[in-house]
């Protein structure tokens, strides 16, 4: 039940999972199924990767290193919740500024109120945008972050472009993303699960299947680690590298804006 990855930033724009869409519908039914799971969010990352997203987001924030020094900060982009952008305060000791950038209403309104519970108001501002036309100026953030949400992105590259321009120069791009699992075995195993599992669960669990149905389907579109590394690399950065994490499950890609 899998489909061949797109190798190329245009066919994600009319891929909604597994269906293809006309040319600006894909980002209205994305923003649907996040309205719909986002009180469920943490729970619905639990289920696509059996709670190893809690692990794989502390090594992305230690991968990043976050100086514990004011004036430092960061852009957290389609993390709504906060699960990204709460880490980097705790890494930087409360030092860090943190933007978190979100185009769903929902997601950010489940961050805020996390945020309040824990006494962080003040320390993290939540914006609602889009990732392809960020509201900040140039050379505004020394790191922008993006955590399971670029592949629901319809113009990745457009979302690339303005990752780079939005960064300082000597600036880092981290991206973390399910990717190609890249062990035989373990891949036969992943795909069952996503495809057999994930859905009758969610269905159990919230009452819904077809967002979860969408979200095991957009990441065998997702374009591989390579062909992904390659997107960022067009889009101005250097020193492009990526790490997998349990075999290729996810992926954390890195790049500098120098």
């Amino acid at each position: 039940m899998t489909e061949q990855r797109t190798t190329a930033a245009g066919g994600m724009e009319t891929s909604f999972g597994f269906r293809n869409v006309d040319n600006g519908e894909k980002q209205p039914l994305v923003d649907a199924v996040f309205h719909r799971v986002a009180e469920r969010y943490d729970l619905m990352n639990d289920l696509m990767s059996g709670g190893l997203h809690r692990v794989w987001k502390n090594a992305m924030v230690a991968a990043l290193n976050p100086p514990k020094r004011p004036g430092w900060a960061a852009l957290d982009v389609a993390g709504g919740t906060g699960d990204v952008a709460f880490r980097i305060v705790e890494a930087s000791d409360s030092n860090a500024a943190v933007t978190v950038l979100d185009i769903n209403g929902s997601m950010l309104g489940v961050g805020r109120e996390r945020a309040r519970k824990r006494g962080l108001e003040g320390r993290i501002d939540f914006v609602e945008a889009n990732a392809e036309e960020l509201p900040f100026p140039d050379e505004s953030f020394d790191a922008y972050t993006i955590a399971f949400g670029i592949r629901n992105v319809p113009r990745i590259d457009r979302a690339l472009e303005e990752a780079n321009r939005v960064l300082k120069v000597g600036g880092r791009f981290m991206c973390l993303e399910f990717s190609e699992v890249e062990m035989p075995f373990l891949d036969k195993a992943y795909e069952t699960w996503s495809f057999k599992a994930i859905p009758p669960i969610g269905k159990a669990v919230t009452g819904e299947a077809e967002p979860y149905a969408y979200l095991v389907e957009s990441i065998r579109k997702f374009p591989d680690q390579k062909n992904f590394a390659d997107m960022i690399r067009r889009a101005g950065f250097e020193r492009v590298t990526w790490r997998n994490y349990s075999g290729g499950i996810a992926a954390l890609h890195s790049g500098w804006k120098l």
